[in-house]
């Protein structure tokens, strides 16, 4: 059975919204995916310590395209790529990622599926980001930052709002780094866009958080931040050989 698109999440304590985010994705497949073929919403518990788990397998009756995978925690990059992993196992054609944090609108992801003949690896770009003043400094630091050690820019490099061919997925995955970055999705992006992609950075709406709240903060933000700067500019060593197996796989 082949699938046409796979949503992919991870998922850490969001009991207050998990259902409606699982909801909303479902209707948002079964009303423009459903005529075109198979889909999925795999959503990865990452080890929550609320009931968000327990409220995955309770609806999970109710919504036959979810999929459900619980993880011990390690962290939303680590959850991320166990998700993306699963698309491609199940044989996905298209994925596409997200958060589990309801801040984006599903139907911005025609604007990305739209573009699918263009690039094999398509980006989102929060250009009205609903996010601490010191998360938005973090984000421009890290743009420079990428221009500086790759030179390139790329406007939202670890937004969760990304759509991927599965057979150009499946060779990023296999050289991303070990152990696992903390943001591996933008080595994904650096390592597309260094293998000849048209990332775009296509506009779309980003939200205000309405429940939960940020698990990374201020100090422990700027720990992790200065940690992903070091494990990007550590990679830049391999980047090239990278680039040339993605390319000759």
């Amino acid at each position: 059975m082949s699938v046409l698109l796979s949503i992919v999440m991870p998922a850490y304590n969001e009991e207050e919204i998990i259902e409606t985010v699982v909801r909303n994705w479902s209707a948002f497949l079964d009303t423009h995916f459903q005529p075109l073929g198979e889909t999925r919403l795999i959503v990865v518990n990452d080890g929550s310590k609320d009931s968000t788990g327990a409220k995955l397998d309770e609806i999970a009756p109710k919504y036959p395209r979810l999929v459900v995978v619980h993880q011990k925690n390690g962290g939303h990059g680590n959850a991320v790529v166990h998700a993306y992993r699963k698309a491609v196992e199940i044989g996905s054609e298209w994925v596409f990622q997200t958060d589990s944090d309801d801040q984006f609108v599903a139907e911005d992801v025609l604007k990305l599926w739209n573009k699918r003949e263009e690039s094999d690896f398509i980006m989102g770009f929060r250009q009205v980001r609903h996010d601490a003043t010191f998360r938005l400094f973090v984000t421009r630091v890290l743009k420079y930052s990428l221009f500086a050690v790759y030179g390139t820019m790329i406007s939202d490099s670890n937004i969760p709002f990304r759509l991927i061919r599965g057979s150009f997925l499946k060779k990023l995955l296999a050289q991303l780094p070990e152990p696992l970055p903390f943001a591996p999705n933008i080595f994904l992006a650096v390592m597309a866009r260094k293998a000849g992609q048209k990332t775009f950075d296509i506009p779309i709406t980003h939200k205000e958080r309405a429940t939960g709240e940020v698990s990374i903060q201020k100090m422990k933000l700027l720990k992790v931040c200065w940690q992903s700067f070091k494990e990007l500019f550590r990679f830049r060593q391999e980047l090239n050989e990278k680039v040339r197996a993605i390319k000759a796989a």
